[in-house]
This record gives C-alpha cells, sequence and structure tokens, in this order.
C-alpha cells in the first residue's frame, strides 16, 4: 500500500481521538449498567431511551460545576497534574492498529493513526509519564489522602510496570518486532499469540489491571482508607480529566492486549474494524466483571502478588520464550 498523504493523517489524527472521547463516555455508560445488572439493579434509565443520555449530562454537569483548589495547594502542578493524564492516555491510542488500512477515492488510509516502529515502547513511555499526573495531582493538592494516594499509585507503578513489560517480552520475540503493526501481522500469517504465550497474556492481565487503578487493585484511591485518593481535592472538569485518563487507559490497555495476543483486527468474515470493536468490548466487559466481583487487595497482599507472584512468572516466561525462538 501507498504512503498516506500527510491531510490524510492530519484527518485520521483529529477523528480517532475523538471516537475515543465518545467511547470513553459510552464506557462509564456500560460499566454503570452492566454492574448494576450484576448487582440487580436497573443502572441509568432517566436521560434518554436506556440512559444513553446519561454520559452527555454527567459531562454537563461537570462543566458547571465549580473547580476549587485547597488553599495551599501548589497551583501550576495542581492545574497541570489532570491535563497531562488524560493527554497522554488519548495519545497512547494513536499507535494501535485498528484496521488493515484502505484506498478511497485514490487516497491511502491507514489502520492506525501512527505507524511507529517502536511503538511498543512509546505506549509504555506515554503510560509512565500519564502516572505522573496523578503522583503530583496528589502531592500538589497539599492533602495527606491525597499524598497517600500518590505514593501508593507510584508504589503500584514500579511493582507491575516491571511485570507487564515482561509479560510481553515473549511477544516481542514472536513477532521480532516492536511495531505493533507487524506484530499483528505476524498473527495473521501465523498464530495468535494468545496461544503460545497464554501465561504471558495473563500475567498481562493482571499487572494490566493493576496499572489502571481498577479494582482490585484500586488502592490509590481506596474511598474506605483515602476518601478518594490523589483526586481527593478535586471537582469539576478537572477531576472529570482524571476519570477520562482511567477510562482512556483502561481502553488503551484492552486495545494493547487484542493487539499483542488476540491478533488485532485479524478474524473471519466481517470487517477488521468491527471484530477490532468486538474484542475491545469484550476485554472492557472483563474489567467491569473483575470489578463487580472481587474485594480489594490489602497493600501487603497487593505488593506480595506483584513482586512474588507475577514478576518470577513472567521471567520464566519470557526466557522459556526466548531459548525456544532461539532453538527452533
Amino acid at each position: 500500500m501507498s504512503e498516506e498523504t500527510w491531510w490524510v493523517g492530519l484527518i485520521e489524527a483529529l477523528i480517532v481521538p475523538n471516537l475515543l472521547l465518545l467511547a470513553f463516555a459510552y464506557t462509564t455508560w456500560f460499566e454503570r449498567k452492566l454492574l448494576s445488572r450484576m448487582q440487580l439493579r436497573y443502572g441509568p434509565n432517566r436521560a434518554g431511551k436506556f440512559g444513553l443520555v446519561q454520559p452527555f449530562a454527567d459531562m454537563i454537569k461537570l462543566l458547571y460545576k465549580e473547580a476549587f483548589a485547597p488553599s495551599d495547594a501548589i497551583r501550576m502542578p495542581y492545574i497541570l497534574a489532570p491535563i497531562v493524564s488524560a493527554f497522554t492516555a488519548i495519545l497512547a491510542f494513536s499507535v494501535i492498529p485498528f484496521g488493515p488500512g484502505w484506498t478511497i477515492d485514490g487516497y491511502t488510509v491507514q489502520g492506525e493513526v501512527a505507524d511507529v516502529s517502536i511503538a511498543l515502547i512509546l505506549v509504555f513511555a506515554l503510560g509512565s509519564i500519564g502516572v505522573y499526573g496523578f503522583i503530583v495531582g496528589g502531592w500538589a493538592s497539599d492533602s495527606k489522602y491525597s499524598l497517600l494516594g500518590s505514593m501508593r499509585t507510584c508504589a503500584q507503578l514500579v511493582s507491575y510496570e516491571v511485570s507487564i513489560a515482561l509479560a510481553v517480552l515473549g511477544v516481542v520475540m514472536m513477532g521480532q518486532s516492536l511495531s505493533l503493526v507487524d506484530i499483528v501481522d505476524k498473527q495473521g500469517a501465523t498464530i495468535w499469540f494468545v496461544i503460545p504465550q497464554l501465561v504471558g497474556f495473563a500475567v498481562f492481565i493482571v499487572a494490566g489491571v493493576a496499572e489502571t487503578n481498577r479494582a482490585p487493585f484500586d488502592l490509590p484511591e481506596a474511598e474506605t482508607e483515602l476518601v478518594a485518593g490523589y483526586h481527593t481535592e478535586y471537582s469539576g472538569m478537572r477531576w472529570g480529566l482524571f476519570q477520562m485518563a482511567e477510562y482512556i487507559n483502561m481502553i488503551t490497555l484492552s486495545a494493547l492486549a487484542v493487539t499483542l495476543f488476540l491478533g488485532g483486527w485479524h478474524g473471519p468474515w466481517l470487517p477488521g474494524p468491527i471484530w477490532f470493536l468486538i474484542k475491545l468490548a469484550l476485554f472492557v466487559a472483563v474489567f467491569i466483571w473483575i470489578r463487580a466481583s472481587l474485594p480489594r487487595l490489602r497493600y501487603d497482599q497487593l505488593m506480595r502478588l506483584g513482586w512474588k507472584v507475577l514478576l518470577p512468572v513472567a521471567t520464566i516466561n519470557a526466557v522459556i520464550t526466548a531459548l525456544l525462538v532461539v532453538w527452533i
């Protein structure tokens, strides 16, 4: 396929983030609906049919809600922290391939916003930068609950970032590339990597839930202990940006799992983007199912799982994969 012209890429770069924001809005609706059904409730059912307008009602409420700040907060980091977290979360999705690419009226449209040769490293780097927003926001709030939440975020990142990186190392060795496009193409030509990398896939999912601060690993914002953790002192759209970052991180991590282990957009009969969305929706549903089913871990259990279980398992899986790749 020929090169994509710059203005086509610019249009794609404007459309995809807005679609991602729409996906974030309806992920909140989907989560509330699914959780309510699991708990024998109705969930949102007033704003529009089946509550479908509820995300827009929530957005309007946050836009009009007063954005206060503690009097002793460090103002600039306090304001910038949620912006950094939301921006990096959106940016990380730009390298995820959602289709094979198309030719429309003679113009080439790629199946991703940007095909970067080191896309996997870029995703992890942006994820690490985004966590600084949570850490700095909690520190700059001048609140003991926010500070404890940000410290927990930092410790949790250090504990699970290593495991999640080692979990995908086997995929990188099998795909022989750090480009997500190449990894998806390799799975299309051979086999989905979830089969030979089942252990790495399991470690990736568990560590990924911890990386996104989702239950049962939501210690940084444990309401029974820390009120709301790092975003205790945030309100209005500043709080909304933190929520946006959390949900978009969940969507991006689900898309990354689909790309690395489930063949990306590959599938029979249906168009590639449809298969990608189906797989993505299933992963998001699993995130919500885990939240509804499992109690929050104690902090010592969280650390023990990361360092004494996931890290050794991911390391052994990477070593065995390396040996098999060399021998075969």
